[in-house]
């Protein structure tokens, strides 16, 4: 039996004081502890855990976090704020359809808020998804589902999931929650994740229990450093079920591989686009990152740092999608990404033949760009054909790295 109380010391008025009782049913194992440590105690063991967090009331906040061991008290003053809810996805409907308390596009907006905007994700029920994909799942719906003024409590954060995944995580969730104005209180044993969540404070039960406003928020966000490859077709086929609309991929791209800490993580495929009003021109074919790694901003940064290496080597670049945040971007960043002609129109659909199809077809608005940003050098190896790769070795084990500030 396990009591919990919550008590105020008399030392300080503001400090409190969460006690957890628990009855001890004595065997002759507990009696050989009693015997050879000499526990005087032997009806209950008492755990106390003391913090003081009364000063949240005296400034603006979004994101606290209780850290510590394992152990230390965490989730006893989580839940002295309220209740730790759990979500129960019903496993069987696709992800997305789980958000039925949203309109679609705002589901929409949301999963890609926090980081998975993976569409194929979106159509999977919850069960197929990755220990990643279910933790970012959970926590859309508890954000989402929080009503004005409610605090977010989140047990064990991160505690599932691969530390690179994690600090993914943490940022996007960060991104969100501030941008929504609400706020969330996560207990985590990981300290790694401090520099990416930025919280306004943390409360440590094992440093007193006290409040300390959030250095890292001072600091700013930490810069990631990816390791960019030339590879070959086959890698595609790791990539190719994330991407948003087609698995298809022309054999005739030069696929560009990037890594964080030897994990890959994206892949920027780009194909010739012949043209008779100019030479030198090239598409952007295909983008994808990984589900686990969304949130980041990784899809844009590789996109700017793949165009500007083409750019630097006389090249035109362009792009072509329909995913309404990379396009959103582009649109954005007038300076970089200049619109053609087609930007923002609607293609029409077309059958085999050339005439106008007789179905019924969903058309989608187009964002396409050209880039006319800054060109950069030292990569200019990465546009060598495949075959003079191969000659000189370089394949997929070779790399250049390149240290790209978050955007």
């Amino acid at each position: 039996m396990v009591s919990v109380r919550s008590v105020n010391l008399t030392t300080n008025e503001t400090m409190k004081k969460i006690e957890l009782r628990n009855e001890i049913k004595n065997d002759k194992y507990t009696d050989y502890v009693y015997q050879a440590f000499d526990i005087q105690n032997k009806k209950e063991t008492i755990t106390e855990i003391k913090y003081d967090l009364s000063e949240l009331d005296n400034f603006d906040w979004n994101i606290g976090v209780v850290v510590g061991a394992s152990g230390s008290g965490k989730t006893s003053i989580l839940a002295d704020f309220g209740e730790i809810r759990d979500i129960d996805f019903d496993k069987d409907k696709p992800l997305i359809s789980n958000f039925d308390f949203l309109e679609p596009k705002e589901a929409t907006k949301l999963l890609t808020s926090m980081g998975l905007s993976s569409v194929p994700t979106w159509l999977r029920p919850f069960k197929t998804l990755s220990n990643g994909e279910q933790y970012r799942a959970t926590l859309a719906y508890l954000v989402a589902d929080a009503k004005d003024g409610e605090v977010i409590l989140v047990d064990e954060y991160t505690s599932v999931v691969d530390r690179d995944v994690a600090k993914s995580m943490s940022f996007a969730l960060q991104k969100y929650i501030r941008n929504t104005s609400k706020k969330i209180i996560l207990a985590s044993c990981h300290y790694d994740i401090m520099e990416w969540l930025m919280p306004d404070w943390t409360c440590s039960p094992q440093k007193g229990g006290v409040l300390e406003r959030g250095e890292c928020l001072w600091r700013g966000r930490p810069q990631i450093e990816l390791q960019v490859s030339r590879v070959e077709y086959d890698t595609w086929n790791f990539f190719k079920k994330h991407h948003y609309l087609t698995e298809d991929c022309a054999k005739s791209c030069k696929f560009f591989l990037f890594s964080w800490n030897d994990k890959p993580i994206g892949i920027n495929a780009v194909i010739p686009q012949p043209s008779g009003h100019f030479k030198n021109g090239v598409r952007s074919s295909r983008i994808v990152v990984l589900p686990d790694y969304q949130g980041l901003g990784l899809g844009t940064t590789i996109s700017n740092f793949i165009a500007s290496i083409y750019k630097n080597s006389g090249y035109r670049y362009f792009t072509k999608t329909v995913h309404p945040a990379i396009g959103g971007y582009r649109n954005k960043n007038k300076d970089i990404w200049r619109g053609t002609s087609k930007n923002g129109k609607s293609p029409k659909a077309q059958n085999a033949m050339g005439g106008m199809s007789g179905w019924n077809v969903l058309v989608r608005t187009s964002y396409c760009h050209e880039y006319i940003g800054e060109g950069i050098s030292g990569y200019e190896e990465l546009l060598k054909p495949i075959k003079e790769m191969r000659q000189a070795k370089e394949t997929v084990k070779s790399t250049t790295t390149k240290q790209l500030q978050l955007l």
